[in-house]
């Protein structure tokens, strides 16, 4: 049987069943004596069993057999449920997610799982088994293999890249009569720090420091020094007997990042009704089908040169005054527009499809800090656009990370505060307008401002006098600040420096902006509001001179059309006065250079033509020359000889044929 024809099928229900497991497997740990749960897991697992088998996966049909095993024990009471039977079969759903996502990426699916099915057996024959350990291999073989690394370092380790810095690949090994090897290790980051930026160490930094390994250990560092004066910084370190630096291979790590991402993102776009409770009652016929996401995106980018079309006709008949050519454009416009609609809504999926992965991190993260957590998701049926969905899940791990690291507090510390021993996360999704908001908010120990303060006096961010002048909300903006840091200790989790501000790029590359709010004592919420669509945007069409610029409607607070006399002036900056709040004004033809039509004086306008556009609290006035009007346009990249132009997010083809630039306000917001 040729079997490549069913691998997108094999696919699709393999990475539901393992939703399905992951889910109720978080609901079995909170309640260990419902049979029911364990009888839906066990379903899920031969199910998946069966599949495989049926490919020819056999390490996947191997594993998912000792699972079944194991819940057929649990639920015909011959086994308890506990800590570490949750620990075990958590690290074998996330063994068979690394396989179904090779799987995906055209490999062959294979991996040593013997260690798995090892501890499986155990507790199969009743023999006290804890978690596993990851298979450590030859010492060796770290220094010839590519560091394992999540979607939020890769982001990093780009971006770092744009700046000049090299990523390095770091293996040291330690002489074999080395006695504190915790402080050798400690020696070695001392080091390395005043080269760069830390981000990843295998084994983690509490293992390094409590010399849980034997004598070898990798880290990977950003840095702009060369690979030969790493080295020789780190041989200045006594008893390090060999020290190997490679420049990380990004290619390789990114293949097998993006396999976990789509992995644990569910894939499960084109079917979330799925996740509805079954009729127990009358079998309905299905009334859903399955259609590839690369077929959707083609219809839009169909749909996106009809748009163009549709403007075109209506420009054309507006010139010919004809009835019957009006009426029949007047028609289309409402049938593209219903079409438009349905289109988008089909782009839609909802956010649960990134926020079924916190649960087991958020689990995860609270057991290695030694954490009580509970984390609370509303609104995760909120829909999205898909190219919006598959980027935002990056900054979202991070936030998360922050907060369960900085912002809860330990049991300890919040007994002291009179707090409940458990901290409470609430990831809070929902729809406002033209816009979606997710919501990361924790009730821990809140942002120091006068710690934010000082940080950024030491960087060189703030003076001293500007600091006590600035609102709080002001002052917390600037965790977002490129390098900044307030951890005193640091952890593979966060504090890095290189964490926020990434965060917010990344944000702000999708049209969107964060915002923080803290209360000392009480907790923080940081706030992201992001565009439901980044296709086909309604802006404001403007001219400037000669050229046509658009400007996002869902930025635009307001036009004025102001006279030269209430233009004023503040530390040489053109302002206004807009109802009681001072504006600052930016004239668009300053901004991009637009060359002067050589208006005669007579021509010459009273007042300035101003656009009002917002970015959270701030406003900037866009001087421009007149207003076009409101117009659906298709946003379409610059491409990659043209991207990052300053204050430029896209361009699009009106009507008449001509190209206009869409104007990206949070760039000239002051």
């Amino acid at each position: 049987m040729d079997t490549n024809d069913y691998i997108e099928v094999f696919l699709d229900e393999s990475n539901e069943h393992l939703q399905s497991m992951n889910d109720h497997l978080l609901e079995l740990e909170k309640n260990p004596e419902d049979l029911e749960i364990v009888n839906e897991i066990f379903r899920s697992a031969h199910t998946l069993k069966g599949m495989a088998g049926t490919m020819a996966f056999d390490d996947i049909a191997s594993l998912t057999h000792k699972m079944e095993n194991v819940f057929d024990k649990i639920r015909n009471q011959a086994l308890e449920v506990s800590e570490d039977v949750i620990d075990i079969i958590f690290e074998a759903i996330e063994s068979l997610e690394e396989m179904v996502g090779a799987i995906g990426e055209g490999e062959d699916g294979n991996k040593d799982v013997s260690h798995l099915v090892s501890h499986l057996e155990q507790l199969e024959n009743g023999t006290s088994a804890s978690a596993p350990e990851p298979d450590k291999g030859d010492e060796n073989e770290i220094a010839d293999s590519t560091l394992e690394i999540d979607q939020y370092q890769m982001t990093v380790i780009k971006q770092a890249g744009e700046q000049g810095y090299t990523p390095f690949q770091i293996t040291v090994t330690l002489s074999a009569d080395c006695l504190l090897k915790a402080a050798r290790v400690y020696m070695v980051f001392e080091v390395v720090e005043q080269l760069g930026e830390v981000i990843k160490s295998v084994p983690a930094v509490d293992d390094l420091e409590a010399e849980n390994f034997e004598q070898q250990f990798s880290l990977i560092l950003l840095s702009d020094e060369s690979a030969e004066g790493i080295k020789a910084g780190i041989h200045k370190v006594s008893e390090i007997e060999h020290v190997d630096v490679s420049i990380f291979s990004i290619e390789k790590a990114e293949g097998e990042a993006e396999s976990r991402k789509d992995t644990e993102a569910g894939n499960r776009s084109d079917n979330h009704d799925s996740a509805k409770p079954k009729n127990k009652g009358k079998s309905a016929s299905s009334k859903t089908i399955r259609v590839s996401s690369e077929r959707i995106d083609y219809l839009m980018n169909l749909f996106e040169e009809l748009v163009l079309d549709r403007g075109r006709l209506d420009d054309l008949s507006n010139k010919l005054n004809n009835h019957e050519l009006s009426e029949t454009v007047e028609h289309i416009s409402r049938v593209s527009q219903d079409m438009q609609d349905l289109i988008l809504s089909m782009r839609m999926v909802p956010v649960e499809q990134v926020f079924n992965r916190f649960p087991r991190m958020v689990r995860g993260l609270a057991k290695d800090l030694d954490k009580k957590i509970d984390l609370e998701i509303v609104g995760a049926e909120t829909e999205l656009d898909r190219t919006v969905i598959d980027e935002i899940g990056d900054p979202l791990v991070h936030l998360i990370r922050n907060s369960v690291d900085h912002g809860i507090e330990s049991p300890d510390e919040r007994k002291r505060a009179g707090k409940p021993e458990g901290g409470k996360l609430i990831l809070r999704a929902y729809h406002s307008g033209n816009h979606v908001f997710i919501e990361i908010e924790d009730d821990g120990g809140g942002i120091n401002r006068e710690k934010v303060a000082q940080k950024a006096i030491n960087n060189g961010l703030l003076s001293i006098e500007r600091a006590e002048n600035l609102q709080d909300d002001d002052i917390y903006q600037l965790i977002f600040s490129s390098g900044f840091r307030t951890a005193e200790k640091v952890s593979d989790l966060s504090g890095r420096g290189v964490g926020l501000d990434a965060v917010r790029i990344n944000i702000e590359a999708l049209g969107g902006h964060i915002t923080v709010e803290s209360e000392p004592g009480q907790g923080s919420k940081f706030s992201i509001q992001l565009p439901l669509t980044l296709s086909i945007l309604s802006s404001l069409l403007v001219n400037v001179q000669n050229e046509t610029y658009g400007i996002p409607l869902s930025s635009v607070t307001e036009t004025v059309l102001l006279e030269e006399k209430d233009v004023m002036y503040s530390h040489r900056q053109k302002v206004m006065d807009f109802r009681g709040k001072v504006v600052p004004l930016v004239s668009l033809q300053d901004v991009f250079d637009v060359p002067d039509n050589e208006i005669t004086d007579e021509q010459e306008q009273p007042y300035e033509s101003v656009v009002i556009v917002k970015k959270g609290e701030r406003m900037t006035g866009l001087i421009v020359d007149s207003f076009i009007g409101k117009k659906e346009v298709v946003l379409k990249s610059l491409g990659n000889y043209l991207k990052d132009v300053f204050a430029i997010s896209g361009a699009t083809i009106l009507g008449n044929g001509q190209v206009a630039l869409i104007i990206d306000p949070n760039a000239l917001i002051k």
